[in-house]
C-alpha cells in the first residue's frame, strides 16, 4: 500500500447499500490516511537548535516518520540519525527527496540480530551530546521488538523465546511491555536518559489503549512507573521462565527502570502525532458524509479477540433485529488492542495462521449466526494482521453459509487459531500491504 498523502482529497465513497465491502474499505482507508505521519507532525516540530539535531527512532511507522521529518525540517539545518523499522515497511522515497536520516530494517514481532545491531548503533549515537543539542525521537508501535538490546545476562535467543511466550500467552500490551522494559538496556526510559544533557522531544504514533507514552514501544524515551516486582508477577502469572541470573537481578531490583522523578527527564517533551481515536473519527466523518449515523464504542477495547467479536455480534444483532440500542442503518466503530491466546494444537492438526483481527472476525461471524443486513471489517492499521500478509478480514451475512458449502467449520479453525485459512478460502481477506503507520485495531460494522 502506498503511503496515503494527507493533502490529497479522499476518493469518492462507494455506496454502502450496493457495495458494502468497498464502503467498509473506504472507512479503513480514511483511518489510515488520518494516521499518516505527515498529517500530524508539522505542528510539533521545534526550531533547529544551536547545536546538532539527532534523530533516533523505532517502529513500524519509522520509515514514513523519518521521511516526513526530512520533508518538514529546514533544508539548511543539519539533520542526521538512525531509525529502525520492520522489514518491508520503508515507503518509496518521493522523487528528488534528500535522505538525511538512515533507515534500517529488522524483524517484528520477534526480534532478530538486525534489530540488536540497530539498537546498539542508536544507543551509540547518544554519546557526546551536549545541552545545545536536540534529539528528536520518532516512536511508533512495533518499537518494542525492533529496539532490542537485552539486559546483562540475557542473550538474544532468550529474548526471542520470552517474546514468543508473551505473544502466545494472551497477555495485554501493557503487561508485555512491562516485562520488555525491565529486560532491556534501551527501553523503559533508558534511551532518553542516555541522551542527557541534550533536549529530547518525542514524536509518537500511539498504538496502545489509552495512548500512554510509557507503553508505546515500551516507552524508550519516557520515565517508567512500573517496577521489577511488577515484571516478576507478570512472568509468574503466565509461567514464563527467565535465566536464573536475570531472575535474581529482578528480585534484587537491579534491573529497575528510570522513574518519573529522575532529573534526566527535565524539560523533555512528548507529543502524539496520531492516535487511534483520531483515526476512528476520520472514518466516522466519511460514514456521516453519506448520511449514516455513527457510533464509536471505544478506542481502548482489550480482551480475547474471539470473545470481543462475539460481544460486537450481540450488539449488531440487537440493532438489526430490534433497533436497540441504536437505530439502523448505522455504522459501529471500535479500536484498541485485543489479544489472542494460542491454544495447544490438537493432535494431528496443523498449527493455524492468523492474527487478532482474523480471530475477531471468526468470533463475530459465529455470534452473528448469519444475521441479515450486517457486514463488517476487522483489520490492523499497519496492514499486517499478526505475522500474515493480510491486514484483516471481511465478514458478511453469508459468511457461515459459504463456509459450510466449502467444508469449513469456524469452531475447528478457532480451536487451532487458524483464522487466516478460514477467510483465505472464502476470499474474504483484506490485503493492503504495509500502510507505513500503526494506530492498532480498526473495526467497522455496517448494519442496515
Amino acid at each position: 500500500m502506498q503511503p496515503l498523502n494527507s493533502s490529497s482529497p479522499p476518493p469518492v465513497c462507494p455506496d454502502y447499500r450496493t457495495e458494502p465491502r468497498a464502503f467498509l474499505r473506504a472507512l479503513f482507508d480514511a483511518a489510515v490516511r488520518d494516521a499518516q505521519p505527515l498529517h500530524g507532525m508539522r505542528r510539533w516540530l521545534p526550531k533547529p537548535p544551536k547545536g546538532r539535531t539527532v534523530v533516533l527512532g523505532a517502529g513500524k511507522a519509522g520509515g514514513a516518520m523519518a521521511q516526513a521529518l526530512e520533508a518538514l525540517w529546514p533544508a539548511d539545518a543539519p539533520l542526521s540519525g538512525l531509525v529502525v523499522t520492520r522489514y518491508g515497511h520503508v515507503p518509496p522515497r518521493p522523487p528528488g527527496a534528500v535522505q538525511r536520516i538512515d533507515v534500517v530494517e529488522a524483524a517484528h514481532p520477534v526480534p532478530d540480530a538486525a534489530g540488536l545491531d540497530a539498537s546498539q548503533r542508536i544507543l551509540a549515537l547518544t554519546q557526546g551530546l551536549s545541552g545545545d543539542d536536540l534529539v528528536l525521537c520518532l516512536i511508533s508501535g512495533g518499537g518494542s521488538a525492533l529496539l532490542t538490546l537485552p539486559c546483562q545476562g540475557l542473550a538474544l535467543q532468550d529474548k526471542q523465546r520470552i517474546n514468543r511466550a508473551l505473544l502466545d500467552s494472551g497477555a495485554t500490551i501493557g503487561e508485555m511491555n512491562c516485562v520488555r522494559k525491565h529486560l532491556s538496556q534501551i527501553k523503559g526510559g533508558r534511551l532518553a536518559a542516555a541522551c542527557a544533557p541534550a533536549r529530547v522531544i518525542t514524536l509518537a504514533i500511539s498504538d496502545v489503549p489509552g495512548d500512554a507514552p510509557s507503553v508505546i514501544a515500551s516507552g524508550p524515551t519516557v520515565p517508567d512507573a512500573s517496577t521489577c516486582a511488577d515484571a516478576l508477577e507478570i512472568l509468574a502469572r503466565y509461567a514464563i521462565a527467565v535465566p536464573a541470573s536475570v531472575q535474581a537481578a529482578l528480585e534484587d531490583g537491579l534491573l529497575e527502570t528510570p522513574k518519573p522523578d529522575d532529573a534526566r527527564f527535565a524539560g523533555h517533551e512528548v507529543h502524539l502525532i496520531a492516535t487511534p481515536w483520531s483515526a476512528l473519527q476520520a472514518a466516522a466523518d466519511v460514514a456521516r458524509s453519506v448520511g449514516l449515523a455513527v457510533h464509536v464504542l471505544s478506542d481502548e477495547i482489550e480482551g480475547e479477540s474471539r470473545e470481543v467479536g462475539k460481544v460486537h455480534a450481540a450488539l449488531a444483532r440487537a440493532v438489526a433485529r430490534r433497533g436497540q440500542p441504536f437505530a439502523a442503518p448505522c455504522v459501529v466503530l471500535s479500536g484498541g488492542e485485543t489479544t489472542v491466546t494460542v491454544r495447544p494444537c490438537p493432535p494431528g492438526a496443523v498449527r493455524g495462521r492468523g492474527g487478532r483481527s482474523g480471530e475477531f472476525g471468526l468470533g463475530l461471524a459465529q455470534g452473528l449466526q448469519g444475521q441479515a443486513g450486517v457486514w463488517a471489517l476487522s483489520a490492523d492499521t499497519d496492514g499486517i494482521d499478526g505475522s500474515e500478509h493480510n491486514a484483516g478480514v471481511f465478514v458478511s451475512p453469508d459468511t457461515l453459509e459459504r463456509a459450510a458449502a466449502a467444508g469449513l467449520r469456524a469452531d475447528d479453525h478457532l480451536a487451532r487459531n487458524d483464522a487466516w485459512s478460514f477467510f483465505a478460502k472464502l476470499d474474504d481477506l483484506l490485503t493492503t500491504g504495509p500502510t507505513h503507520t500503526n494506530v492498532n485495531d480498526f473495526r467497522a460494522l455496517l448494519i442496515l
